[in-house]
């Protein structure tokens, strides 16, 4: 069974932090100074379990430019299992479910090997490809128009 919920307590952020330590420090070689940064204490974060093994990660907040959705991490082993989708889902539920009547953009800084994951949620690319950490991004928006509600 695959479960996400909003992390309530130290220990499944200690999993959430082991899992993005696992997918961005060690597989894409992304420096831990620049993985974890002084928003996580406002962010709200995102834990997923397949059979109750803590597999991925997100977390959204609010900034200037509107609401970012970020560091979405899934274990290797548990790639094409459908986490991406069931994480995305979550976190913009939980999005929605704070901001009903969302005047903000909703975006994020996507690589571009899980574009085709935001595409199918109705997010678009916008302006230039651009390296974070080393690694090819697009920023990515949601229309105003797939806001599902309203």
């Amino acid at each position: 069974m695959l479960t996400v919920t909003l992390i309530a307590t130290p220990t499944d952020l200690d999993y959430a932090f082991a899992i993005r330590r696992e997918v961005f420090v060690v597989e894409q070689n992304v420096s831990a100074e620049d993985e974890y940064d002084e928003f996580e204490p406002s962010s709200r974060h995102f834990l997923a379990r397949l059979e109750a093994e803590p597999v991925g990660t997100a977390r959204w907040r609010t900034t200037d430019k509107g609401i970012k959705l970020e560091r979405f991490a899934v274990r290797a082993a548990a790639r094409g299992q459908g986490v991406g989708k069931a994480l995305v889902r979550t976190v913009l539920d939980d999005v929605f479910a704070h901001h009903p009547q969302l005047t903000q953009s909703i975006y994020m800084h996507a690589q571009l090997s899980a574009m085709p994951l935001y595409l199918g949620f109705g997010f678009g690319a916008v302006g230039e490809q651009f390296a974070e950490c080393g690694i090819q991004h697009y920023t990515m928006v949601l229309p105003r128009i797939a806001y599902p509600h309203q």
